[in-house]
């Protein structure tokens, strides 16, 4: 009989979870997908794992025994590819990480480049999630790492399992149509009176951006929901609305629109999440190397807050 690790990690999280829908979620695949695994691993053990109970699919006593083992198993092999690491001279390793756009667009280029380098036997792979998906990756074995975010009014829940390490700070901006604000800097209470372009309530920077409005005494009016920056930003250059934006959103500015100098800026820290257990050499590395891209543009970890 011959286990594999991806079925493993797959029934794994169907005993953790207790739906096909919620495992495959976790690991960002179809349920389908998962539910035809799970039904060749049925067929390389031998043996009946699940049972059907209405729409939903139940471990049977032999598939908890196996899913118990499972996550030793993927502990072990986890301490073996840090154990081999150690002990090789160059390092050699791939690391999927989780990302978002401005982190995609404005850090990990120059961060990457510099790492291929001086350690070219280092392979970093990258899934583009939302910033509220990234820790709960990490923490369920779907990445080795990922960028994560804390707002000054909105700092995110955290999970003793995972360790987080300060890569860069940024302050927020406004962003406006081209003349909209003539002056260098703005307050938060000016732009009250503006439509609104923002992400939901329930990300965390449309969360934090609202906490941030409701501290100066207004709830903005917004006038277009939108998740993604790049949208958003586009759409504050046709003139629909202002917005923020972190510095590493800068990237993704379009022309026709003014960035100004907010008078007291929202702060915004970006961190790497990876699990306390798996402090492999590789991702020390990778660490270095981004938080010496940030420092480059300014934004290092210890740069002084305003």
């Amino acid at each position: 009989m011959e286990l594999s690790l991806h079925r493993l990690r797959m029934l794994r999280e169907l005993h953790r979870r207790g739906t096909v829908t919620a495992a495959a979620a976790a690991l960002h695949y179809t349920a389908s997908a998962v539910s035809q695994q799970l039904a060749q691993l049925e067929r390389d053990v031998g043996a009946k794992l699940f049972e059907r109970l209405g729409r939903r699919v139940q471990l049977t006593e032999l598939g908890v025994v196996l899913a118990e083992h499972a996550e030793e198993i993927l502990k072990s092999v986890e301490r073996a590819t840090m154990a081999l690491e150690e002990a090789q001279e160059g390092v050699t390793a791939r690391l999927t990480a989780g990302v978002w756009a401005s982190v995609a667009s404005g850090l990990l280029p120059f961060a990457l480049s510099a790492l291929a380098k001086e350690h070219p036997g280092i392979e970093v792979r990258t899934k583009e999630l939302a910033p509220e998906e990234t820790a709960g990756a990490v923490r369920d074995g779907a990445l080795d790492f990922s960028f994560v975010i804390d707002y000054s009014d909105y700092p995110m829940p955290w999970d003793p399992a995972l360790t987080r390490v300060v890569i860069a700070v940024e302050r927020l901006h406004a962003a406006v149509p081209r003349g909209a604000v003539p002056a260098n800097t703005v307050s938060l209470t000016e732009l009250a009176e503006h439509p609104w372009i923002l992400a939901g309530p329930r990300s965390h920077f449309g969360r934090a951006v609202r906490l941030a409005c409701q501290r100066y005494g207004f709830e903005p009016k917004i006038n277009h929901e939108v998740g993604e920056q790049a949208t958003a930003l586009a759409m504050v250059a046709a003139g629909l609305g202002v917005t923020l934006v972190s510095d590493l959103g800068l990237s993704l500015r379009p022309p026709g629109l003014d960035i100004v100098a907010l008078t007291e800026p929202p702060m915004r820290t970006v961190s790497i999440a990876h699990r306390t257990a798996s402090a492999r050499p590789s991702l020390q590395l990778v660490i270095d190397a981004v938080r010496a891209a940030a420092a480059e543009q300014g934004l290092g970890a210890a740069a002084p807050l305003p």
